[in-house]
This record gives structure tokens, sequence and C-alpha cells, in this order.
């Protein structure tokens, strides 16, 4: 079934609505189509064309599904680029949007493009043969850069972004962004992600990749209908590192804005990871955690896997924001990076709500989601 049909049948289903409170996870078009803002919006579908890859072939026809929030100044230098992260989307982005926010739709033009292999964008589930399926061609993080510098050059005429700014792997398209088009850019926040995927993140996503691969009902990604048994497998694998320690130890993943909205153990998994991951195309989250899997900003001909080269090159200045718990994106990481780089300083986001408190939606991380909008406000006072 084509993706976006999926979405749309999906919306119905009872564990989205049981879904709705934790605003996360409620992100189905047909939300999308009811949903009205107090700002200008606009979202379609832009065709990039035919798309050279890093690993080599091409994608045919490739388009990418941008939501946009705000309007463009004159001179567009008000341009805030803003991609999607793992199993997230545009939904998950506008949680970040609003008034008096750093992402202010009054004063910004926020782009939201969704990655290739999303399920919004060009995407196993999307696309005819010969990349219909598991048969879908690697994708890099580079190779997003390529579709979405083709977005603001050839459909805004932007060449001077202000702010590229992304969480998790939103965060590490920002480093490849910023090696890139690092000269032409404002500025780079890099929330919850890094420059290169680590041995530790790898083998976490390595293990959910395997968790699908070996149920049967996966089938080499061949399956007829959705692979239950291993959607079920990879979510709760999932589950356990979405919060940190301490975070599981006090509960904070079951509140939704402040309020009950889980019980622990089977509820909390059955309604939040399976649910979450439930809706989505099994062969998408494949190919997007290898996009993840295979991160590295040295993995270019320029500099031949020398990622502190890489990180060298970022001619903009850098915030970097970890969540001080994050399994996935530990500080440390980047308190590495940033002595390779010209202008750059890291503000770690206190935090015990893991890799969740850096998503920069109230919702979810209320405290962490006022200290992050400070630190970009102050940055973009900076450069501009």
């Amino acid at each position: 079934m084509n993706r976006r049909d999926f979405m749309e049948v999906s919306a119905k289903a009872a564990s989205l609505a049981a879904l709705a409170k934790f605003g996360m996870f409620s992100f189905s078009p047909a939300n999308a189509s009811e949903e009205e803002f107090a700002w200008p919006h606009e979202q379609f579908k832009f065709q990039v064309g035919d798309l050279p890859l890093q690993k080599g072939g091409s994608l045919k026809d490739t388009f990418l599904l941008v939501d946009t929030h705000g309007t463009l100044n004159a001179d567009k230098s008000n341009a805030i680029i803003y991609p999607t992260c793992y199993s997230g989307s545009h939904f998950l982005n506008r949680m970040s949007i609003g008034f008096d926010r750093a992402l202010d739709p009054s004063k910004y033009c926020i782009i939201i493009p969704n990655m290739i292999t999303s399920g919004f964008s060009t995407s196993p589930s999307n696309q005819a043969a010969p990349h219909d399926g598991p048969r879908f061609p690697e994708v890099t993080y580079y190779d997003n850069i390529e579709a979405q510098h083709r977005l603001l050059t050839s459909h805004y005429g932007i060449n001077n972004p202000l702010l590229y700014i992304g969480f998790s792997m939103g965060g590490q398209q920002a480093f490849h962004w910023g090696v890139q088009h690092g000269a032409n850019t404002g500025a780079i926040v890099p929330v919850a992600g890094t420059a290169k995927t680590t041995p530790h993140n790898w083998a976490f996503l390595e293990g959910l990749k395997q968790s699908m691969h070996c149920s049967a009902d996966f089938n080499g990604g061949e399956y007829e209908s959705p692979p239950v048994k291993g959607m079920r497998a990879f979510s709760t694998v999932y589950a356990s590192w979405w919060y940190g320690q301490e975070g599981y130890r006090e509960g904070l993943n079951l509140l939704w804005d402040g309020e009950p909205a889980f019980e622990q153990g089977t509820h909390y998994i059955e309604n939040a990871a399976i649910g979450h991951f439930s809706q989505f195309d099994a062969n998408d989250l494949m190919s997007q955690l290898n996009t993840w899997q295979i991160g590295d900003i040295g993995n270019h001909e320029k500099y031949g896997g020398d990622w502190k080269a890489a990180l060298g090159d970022i001619a903009c200045p850098a915030l970097l924001m970890p969540a001080e718990t994050d399994l996935y994106f530990p500080p440390l990481d980047n308190e590495i990076e940033v002595a390779y780089m010209r202008d750059a300083r890291v503000a770690v986001i206190p935090s015990k709500r893991g890799h969740i408190g850096a998503t920069l939606a109230p919702g979810l991380a209320p405290e962490e989601s006022n200290f992050a909008d400070h630190q970009i406000k102050q940055l973009i006072a900076r450069i501009t």
C-alpha cells in the first residue's frame, strides 16, 4: 500500500486515538488537513528530480514533502531549515514552533523538509520497481543535503539561510549541511546529534535492525502485510533507549504535558512504542535506520573518512545541544567534536528525560524546551 494511503487509513485506528494525548505520535495526514495555524502555513511536494546517490546509482523522480511556517522576507534572510528525525516528521517539528519561541513564525520562515526514507518524501514504500521495498538504494545524509539544497535554491531562491537546526538525525544532518554549505549559512544547531554515528550508537541500531530482520514475518522485506512480530520486537528494543535510566526510574516516560498518560510496563510499550512504530512501513524504517547507521561527515570524497578535517571545514558558528542523559548521543561525544570546530560551543540541556529531553517539544520536555529556546535565541541575536 502506498505510504500516503496507509497513513490516511491508519488515522482511524483506535491506537492513534489513544496516542493523541502523547502528541509526539499523533501525526497522520488526516490530522494535518484539519490543523489550523495562527500564521501562514504551506505544505507541498517539491520535485527534486533525478538524484545521483553518493553510494552509486540514482533515485528517479525524487520528491520531498515540505511543510513551511511563516513568511520569507524580501531579502530572504529569515529562512530556518529544520529537517526531520528518525520516525519523525513535520508533525513532531511543528511542536517546536510558536509565537515568542526561538522558532517564531512571525519572525522567520521555517522550512521543514521531510527526510528521504521517512515515508513522507521518496521512500521504499512509495517507489515502484526497481527501487521498491527492500530494493531501495542506500541513501546518505549528504544525499539528503543535496535534495534540500535544491529545494532552497531552485524553489525559494535562498542562497544564505539564517539557520539550519535539527534534532537527532536532523542534528546529524546539520553537521553535514555545515560541511557543504556552512560558508553561506548563518549558523547550524545540531540538537542531540553527532557528526559521525559512534560505535555505541551503531551497535544500538544494529540490534534494532537484527530484531526486524530475524523476524520471519519481515521476510527480508518482501512482506505482503505489515510484519507485526518484527515490529513488536523492534519497537520494544527501541523504547528502552528513549529515556535514560533516571527518566524511567522516576516515571517521566509516563507523562504527557506533566500529566499521567501511561501505566508503566506493557501499557507504555504497547501504546507509546508499538503504537508509534506500527504507523510506519517496516522497509522505510530499515532504510532510514541505515542512513543513520552509516552517518559520517568524513564519508566524502574530499575527506576520505577524516571526520575531524570535515568538522574543521564548517565555516559558520555552531551550537551543539546534547541532552544530559541521552543514551544515543551523550554530551561527551559533542564535547570531543567541538574541539575540532572553528567556532562552536556545547550547551548541555539539563534533563532526566534522555533523548526525549532534546525534542524541543514542550509537551514532551517543557523545561528542556525553554532552555533550548533561550540558547537558540542567543545564537540568532549573535548572527543577526
